[in-house]
């Protein structure tokens, strides 16, 4: 199982799409919906031996350090890490992988970093400055021998549908693993039916376009790490349906800064979501949760899982705005539906083998944007 250990709520960023919005969205009427526990400390205080004792009665744990930003308790992740030997990952901003020693990054095997394309793009998110600093810092570790998976997390906004160009600019410096999310239905707001209905236009567009790429990668003999494409591609050719692909709620958990455990990051705060707690729980009897409708009778689910459990269950958007959500997953899925024969005359070629395809599951990309 995987475990995002939100070691605390403090950021270093101001991002626009998550700490401008989050401190804009007051009136989304959720306390309508949920039941509501804001008594979470800002840092992570449960006891390391609880979580070590925890992870030990899971066959195959994997901890994912996680925040706000991480790297802020830097001497927390040193302590968890000389205490547990559980796979570790990372998702963060960057902003200070230079401060954690390449001893202690060795260890941790994948790191998601929020980069959102070129230099334009990221500083726009994210603040001046940001792109370069981030960018310093991977060379900086890579030159000190960092040997894991550096996955770049970007976040496509209605204003920017330029997804093929941005992705490509991080192929050329470097990426080979890349994610990326849609930043919609997360809040009430900020849904504008024909702002958005022209950003999936000229995305959907994108996507098409960046397929294209990807399968004349293929030809060469490289997949690359794209997960939104790796993980349906590899369910089509296994034929195989998936539950929430993220791992919410049924293979993945969230454990948050007082022991608790619930279905996801989102939802720490959430009564409805907690799944047991460090001292009392063990993996095997955690609460399972499900996506609802419309996902539960949508004919895309096998290969969607849901998009996102909160999603789901939040309902921040109309159900118009939902629909055109949906309506870039279906599209995705059918475009990468059209190109199996070719994907698959390549494997019986041996130009590729299935195996390229596998990916851990679970870890930080949720497969569907």
């Amino acid at each position: 199982m995987h475990y995002h250990l939100i070691l605390t709520e403090k950021c270093n960023s101001n991002c626009r799409y998550c700490y401008e919005k989050s401190m804009s969205e007051f009136d989304n009427e959720l306390e309508n919906k949920f039941d509501f526990d804001f008594s979470e400390s800002e840092k992570f205080n449960s006891s390391i031996t609880d979580l070590k004792k925890f992870l030990a009665k899971d066959k195959n744990p994997v901890l994912i350090f996680y925040g706000g930003e991480p790297l802020l308790e830097i001497e927390k992740i040193k302590e968890i890490i000389d205490a547990i030997n559980v796979p570790f990952r990372m998702q963060t901003n960057g902003k200070y992988l230079d401060k954690l020693s390449i001893n202690y990054l060795n260890k941790i095997d994948k790191i998601l970093i929020s980069l959102d394309g070129n230099k334009d793009r990221t500083d726009f998110n994210r603040g001046e400055g940001t792109y370069e600093k981030i960018m310093d810092n991977i060379r900086l570790i890579k030159e000190q021998g960092y040997s894991g998976e550096l996955i770049a997390r970007m976040t496509i906004s209605s204003d920017f549908p330029d997804l093929y160009e941005q992705i490509l600019l991080l192929i050329e410096q470097g990426f080979s693993s890349i994610h990326w999310q849609i930043d919609a239905g997360f809040y009430k707001f900020d849904f504008d039916e024909e702002k958005f209905k022209n950003f999936i236009s000229a995305y959907n567009k994108s996507v098409s376009k960046l397929i294209d790429y990807w399968i004349d990668e293929m030809k060469k003999g490289k997949v690359l790490k794209l997960y939104p494409f790796l993980g349906i591609v590899e369910s089509i050719l296994k034929n195989e349906s998936t539950k929430l692909r993220c791992g919410a709620g049924h293979s993945g958990y969230a454990i948050t800064q007082s022991g608790k455990i619930v279905a996801c990051p989102i939802m720490n705060c959430i009564k409805n979501f907690e799944a047991g707690n460090l001292k009392n729980s063990s993996p095997e009897n955690l609460k399972k949760f499900s996506v609802a409708e419309p996902c539960s009778s949508c004919n895309y689910l096998d290969l969607c899982g849901g998009r996102c459990l909160y999603w789901n269950k939040a309902k921040l958007w109309p159900a118009k705005g939902d629909e055109l959500i949906c309506s870039t997953i279906k599209h995705l899925i059918d475009e990468l539906k059209k190109r199996e024969p070719e994907i698959r005359k390549l494997i019986e070629q041996n130009i590729l083998s299935e195996k390229d395809f596998d990916y851990e599951k679970y870890f930080g990309p949720e497969i569907i944007p």
